[in-house]
């Protein structure tokens, strides 16, 4: 029995640990991109993920505290009614307090839990009114983007193999053509495929949604901050599913309209080429 209950106090104490470095985890997460030791989300860069981290840091809260209460009450229960600290063992079958207990308790804490989650699945899925379009279509195995508000171009954007890499740029997640959108704006972005089912993804902005094809899903998100942010395919879609991420970069209003003009002349394609170039130069 005393090892039984040390192996609790040992797990007890292994739980407490992983608690106490889950939860300062943000620190060790990094902002646009995997950080090394992370444990936790990637840090907050839009509304919409500030809600997650928020929601996945009280979940864990909840989910500490009833795994400690039911260790605590494991523990009693083999300290106090073993056989041989009650050696007369009690009769009692039904204690109507603790039926009502353990019956109401896990109502409130589904509702404590499903008031907020349900607050920021509304939060997500309603799209506010956008400020720029961007479509982004997956292939195998890459991503093109279109700007549909902002001009007849579109591009495609390959990961950079590690001969083309800069020294900053992260392996496996940085690309030749970036998309590229202005800060605290609200980006609306249509997801579809060409081919098989992919899924868009960029954690530091809390967006994933599936590209299928034959059809268009939307999400959105505004960043509050400028940089550059990475993400990828989220959906097992072939051989090469591990080399199409997403690069994002934010920047300022100035810049970005800088950028346009320049994405007209160089991704413009087709019969729209010249006029678009032209205009351009207009």
């Amino acid at each position: 029995m005393r090892a039984q209950i040390k192996l609790i106090a040992l797990a007890a104490a292994k739980a407490a640990f992983l608690t106490a470095v889950l939860f300062p985890a943000a620190a060790l997460a990094g902002i646009g991109q995997p950080s090394p030791w992370q444990l936790g989300l990637q840090q907050a860069a839009t509304p919409v993920m500030e809600n997650i981290t928020w929601f996945h840091d009280f979940l864990l809260y909840i989910i500490t505290a009833i795994t400690v209460f039911v260790l605590i009450l494991l523990v009693i229960i083999m300290v106090r009614f073993n056989a041989r600290a009650n050696p007369v063992p009690s009769k009692t079958t039904h204690h109507t307090l603790l039926e009502v207990a353990w019956t109401v308790l896990p109502v409130v804490i589904l509702v404590a839990v499903a008031v907020p989650s349900f607050r920021l699945l509304f939060f997500q899925l309603n799209i506010p009114q956008a400020d720029i379009t961007v479509k982004a279509t997956g292939k195998q195995w890459f991503w093109s983007y279109a700007y549909p508000d902002n001009g007849g171009f579109e591009f495609d954007s390959l990961m950079l193999q590690d001969k083309d890499r800069k020294p900053d740029q992260p392996r496996l997640l940085a690309v030749d053509n970036e998309v590229v959108v202005p800060v605290n704006k609200v980006v609306r972005v249509q997801v579809t495929a060409a081919d098989v089912i992919h899924a868009f993804a960029v954690p530091s902005f809390g967006v994933k949604i599936d590209a299928i094809p034959g059809r268009l899903n939307e999400t959105w998100f505004k960043a509050t901050r400028e940089g550059v942010y990475y993400g990828q395919c989220s959906e097992l879609c072939g051989k090469d599913h591990a080399y199409m991420p997403i690069t994002v970069r934010v920047v300022s209003d100035k810049d970005f309209a800088a950028w346009i003009d320049q994405a007209k002349k160089k991704f413009a394609r087709g019969e729209n080429a010249a006029v678009t170039v032209a205009a351009a130069a207009e």
